[in-house]
């Protein structure tokens, strides 16, 4: 299964928020689905894309990124994210660049 997170390129964001929520993003959806794939980058909106999965398995994604950034009103404010500020940057797919 592969989940990509699309941010809002216009806001700003602390330098490597985006790798940062995708390391951790990683780390918490390979504890439910151990085949997942996540990567985030900037876009041109905000979304959130699964493929490969069911439709059930949307809603736990979901679940685990409002987790991680705290909720659903607060999604993709950069003062609310909870992954370390020194974590490394997640692997991205070429294709997907």
């Amino acid at each position: 299964m592969y989940v990509e997170v699309t941010i809002d390129r216009k806001k700003t964001l602390p330098k490597g928020a985006a790798s940062a929520l995708a390391i951790e993003l990683n780390k918490r959806l390979q504890r439910k689905f151990p085949d997942i794939e996540a990567t985030v980058r900037l876009a041109g909106m905000d979304g959130l894309s699964v493929r490969n999965g069911t439709p059930t398995d949307r809603v736990p994604i979901e679940e685990i990124l409002q987790e991680i950034w705290g909720s659903a009103d607060d999604c993709f404010q950069p003062w609310k994210c909870s992954v370390p500020a020194n974590a490394q940057p997640a692997p991205t797919l070429q294709s997907e660049q």
